[in-house]
Formats: C-alpha cells, structure tokens, sequence
C-alpha cells in the first residue's frame, strides 16, 4: 500500500492522506486538489497559498452548505458537514508557513467549527482545559460509556498535529467502543498551546503529562489507577519519556517510534528522510521557540530515549510502518530493546500484508488504531469483544 498521490512531492500527498483518513470525501478532495496540481510541481514550499486557497474555499462550501441544513432542522447533517469543513481547513492551516496571511484566521474558523459540529451533532467529546506551570493545555475528553469509573487514555499530538486530528484519527472512538475515556491533548508546541499561548515545545513531556494525570484524577468517571499514555510520530517520543518518568500510568503504546528525533534532525540536515511539513526548518524555530538553527538543535539535544527506557515497568507496546519514510523502523528496534523493564513489551511492524506502512499508517489508520485500542483494553481492563 501507498499514499494517495495526486502530487508529485511526498508532503502535499501526506496532507491528502490525512484528510481522507480523517474523514474527508474522496470526490470534494479531487475536486481541492485539481486546481492545484501545477502549484505542487514548484516544491513542497511555494505553492502552499494556492493550497490553503483550494482547501479554504471547499470548507466555506460546506458552512454554507451545513447552515442550509441547520435552517431546516437538521442538525446531525448539518454537523456532518461543519465536521469536514473543520478538517479541510485544519488541513490547509497546517501547510502554511509560519506568519503566513489568512493562517492565523483560519485556524480560528476551523476551531469555531469544530465547536459547532461538537453542540449540533452531540458528539461525545468535551473541550477541556488543564492547568500547566505556564498557561493551560487543551484537551477533548471523551467518555467511555456505562456507569462507574473507567480507564483513560493521555492522547498526544506529534510535531504538527493539533487535538482535533488525534480526535479524527478514530481512537477516541475505538477506545471507548471498548470501554476506555480518551484525553486528546495540545501540549507545549502544539495546536493552541503553541499557536494562541506561545508555549514551545517542552522535550521533557512528564511536565506536561503529569498535568494531565493530575486533571484525570479529578474526574470521577476516571479509575486513576489505569491511565495509559500514548502519542503519534513526535508523540511517539514523548509518550515513552512521559511513561518513563510519571509513575502513575499503568500502561504505554506509541503509532510510531520516533525513539532519537534529535539524530533525526542531523539526517534531515544531510536531506535523508521526508519532513512532515513544508517550509519545515521555520516550523520546528517556531515550535521550540528558537531563535535560530543552533539555537533549535540546543532546544532539541535532549530528544534522544536512550538511557531513559528501562524506567517503564509498565506494559508498553511499539508500532511501526515498515515503509516510513520520515522516522527509521530501526527506532522501533531500539526502543523495543530497551524496554528491558516492561513486564509485557510487544512490537508490531506493519508491513504491505495488512497496511498502515507509511508513516503512523497515512496509508491506513485502520491497523495502528485497532491494535493499540485492543492493547489497552487488554492492559487497562477494558473489553475486545
């Protein structure tokens, strides 16, 4: 399997896989894309206005579209439509560079109708916000059903993912399918935090994670003694240091095995490997608040698990696309090897058998979110069946 590829360069045709996984539709995502095919020829870079322009103007539709439903009633296809206006905006925001017109503004309509389709469609999940040592994380909750108190799920973004897509990814979904409450969370350098706070990135993801334990024990439909932790790509890196240096979770998974990001950066200096983004040196100085390259590799030196991981003494399990083309399989190896401590480590490296290859499975979501969904309910107390 590969990624849908109606571009010539691996970035733009990473953004279209994570709209149609998200949730996107196939005929309105050809009808964005083919305007565009020329600007993509120019690089990942240049043509990201034309992107956003494409992709803004699909989502306004469907506002209009979805307000025509909500006039006559019907708020559940109204929501379905603000559902996928917030996604292709979101899409669209997250190409732009840094400081790029109209980026701050459709960050803002895309939140705003997220929000919306949230109330109209009585979607289960609740925006919340945590209190950091430095302004305040935000989260949406989502709430396994049934009585009492169940197990929960931290829930992280990667480099350049936003709480919304961790939603979109259907974990929330399948873990509460299977009796588990998910917390999607913008942490430091990310989503709102980053763009509405301003707080970099913190390498040291216990600070904020525990943070996040901390709210969940204030919840009494959590059972605070089986909380799990895990992220996707950059989240991948922080959620086994978070497991490894926050004692009260009980279990860890990663989609992606980004076990040394900071050697990755000395590779992507070399141009080995895919970036995630366009324009993606200024992304990572934003994010980390650095003032310039040294200054981001200083911010980043301490991006490195080794020595870190025979801390976890929890289960934790470790998956990887075979054919990712951003972050080495080999990572998955070294944090696999490391988890000498874990009372039940497994590693699974999907492969061309079942998908889910590429990158934290862009070519199919479907394999990384059931297999991590069932490790927890098996870990966590939930229920498989």
């Amino acid at each position: 399997m590969a990624l849908y590829s109606p571009f010539k360069n691996y970035i733009w045709n990473l953004s279209v896989a994570i709209a149609m996984e998200s949730g996107g539709r196939i005929g309105e995502i050809v009808d964005m894309c083919q305007p565009i095919l020329d600007a993509a020829d120019r690089g990942a870079d240049a043509g990201t206005p034309q992107f956003m322009q494409a992709w803004a103007a699909m989502g306004q539709k469907l506002l209009e579209l979805a307000a025509e439903d909500e006039a006559k009633g019907r708020d559940f296809s109204a929501s379905d439509k603000l559902e996928r206006a917030s996604l292709y905006l979101l899409v669209a925001e997250r190409m732009q560079g840094h400081g790029t017109k109209g980026r701050e503004e459709t960050y803002a309509l895309a939140r705003e109708t997220f929000d919306r389709s949230t109330k109209l469609g009585k979607i289960n999940r609740e925006r919340v916000e945590i209190p950091l040592a430095e302004g305040t994380m935000s989260a949406l909750f989502t709430r396994a059903p049934g009585e009492g108190a169940k197990p929960c799920v931290v829930f992280c973004n990667g480099l350049d993912s936003c709480k919304e897509m961790l939603y979109w990814t259907g974990m929330p979904a399948a873990l509460a399918r299977r009796g588990i409450s998910t917390l999607c969370v913008d942490q430091p350098g990310t989503g709102e935090a980053l763009r509405l706070q301003g707080l970099p990135v913190d390498p040291h993801s216990e600070s904020w994670a525990s943070k996040a334990v901390d709210w969940l024990e204030t919840q009494p439909e959590v059972d605070k003694a089986r909380i799990g932790m895990t992220g996707i790509s950059l989240g991948g890196h922080f959620a086994p240091r978070a497991v490894a240096y926050e004692p009260r979770f009980a279990s860890g998974a990663v989609w992606g095995a980004n076990h040394n990001w900071r050697e990755v950066q000395d590779k992507r200096m070399e141009r080995e490997g895919e970036n995630p983004v366009p324009h993606y040196w200024a992304h990572v100085h934003w994010a980390f608040g650095a003032k310039d390259q040294d200054d981001f590799l200083a911010k980043s030196t301490d991006m490195n698990l080794n020595g870190h991981m025979d801390r976890i003494t929890v289960p934790f399990l470790v998956t990887h696309g075979a054919q990712d083309r951003q972050i080495s399989p080999a990572y998955a190896d070294d944090l696999y090897d490391q988890l000498v401590n874990s009372p039940r480590r497994e590693k699974v490296i999907f492969t061309e058998r079942e998908g889910g290859v590429e990158h934290v499975g862009a070519d199919n979501m479907s394999y990384g979110r059931d297999l991590i969904a069932d490790w927890f309910a098996e870990t966590l107390g939930g229920h498989t069946a």
